[in-house]
Formats: structure tokens, sequence, C-alpha cells
């Protein structure tokens, strides 16, 4: 059997001064422009911004669909992700990506399973495997009793 390859397009449009969207077919276009940091646009999603959201997303994503096929009752599933961009040997890059998950689990969840499915989506996530920063996982996992909802972050 060859290995699959799928390939993923997306287009960038200049608006004005350091802003642009960013686009994907079929999809809704986002503005993106240059962080304040860097002499770009308060609230305005930055590539920096959108790096870390691709690596929290994909952890995510990767947790959902081995936990459906672990079968891991699970009631709630949140993440942030903090990205540090450095200079370690003179040019920006990032160095680290935190993501602090929380799962809340039903009365009889299955804790063990939960953080082994952590631990495998930290490591498999494909965006982890395609990028050089370190990325880390710190994960909270609730058990919820019976009748309750997962608490808000």
């Amino acid at each position: 059997m060859r290995p699959k390859e799928y390939r993923y397009k997306v287009g960038v449009i200049w608006e004005s001064e350091r802003q642009g969207f960013l686009s994907a077919g079929g999809k809704p276009a986002i503005r993106v422009a240059t962080p304040p940091e860097f002499k770009g646009h308060e609230g305005v999603w930055s590539p920096e911004d959108l790096f870390v959201a691709a690596q929290a997303s994909c952890f995510m994503m990767t947790f959902l669909g081995t936990a459906y096929h672990r079968g891991l009752k699970f009631q709630a599933f949140e993440a942030e992700a903090e990205g540090t961009l450095a200079r370690p040997e003179g040019e920006f890059l990032f160095t680290e990506i935190l993501i602090k998950a929380r799962v809340a689990l039903p009365p009889d969840g299955d804790r063990a399973l939960a953080q082994e499915i952590l631990s495998f989506a930290e490591k498999d996530c494909l965006v982890t495997h395609s990028i050089v920063s370190r990325v880390r996982v710190e994960a909270m996992i609730l058990l919820l009793t019976p009748g309750a909802s997962a608490p808000a972050a």
C-alpha cells in the first residue's frame, strides 16, 4: 500500500497597511495582520496566533478522534494554548507551545483511559510532527458528580 498524500490550499490577499485576508476554498475568510508587537494591528488574527491555534486545534481533534475510537465517555473538553516566541540564536521562532487541557468525565469515567488518550494526542498530533517547537500538555481530568455539568473554565 502506498502512503496517502493530502494537500491543503490557502490564499492570502493584501488589504491595507500590514493586514489582509486568509482564505481557503469554501470557508469564511479570516482577517489577518502583523501582531501589535511587530507594529501590527490589535484585535486581528496574526500568523503567530494561527500557528498556536493550529497546534491547539490539532491536539483537540486528535483527542476527539482517539476518544471516539477508544470509547472514552466524556462530557466536556477545552484547552488553552500559549506559544513562546523567542530569539534563542538570533532569529525569532516558537520555542514552546504549552497546552492546558481540561476533560470532564461522567462519575463512572475512566481517568486512566482519558490520561492515555491525552498523552497520545500530545505526541501524535500531526501538527506536532510538523514543527520544531517543543509542545507540552498540562491536563486536568475532572470526574463529575451525578447530575453535575462541566464547570466553566
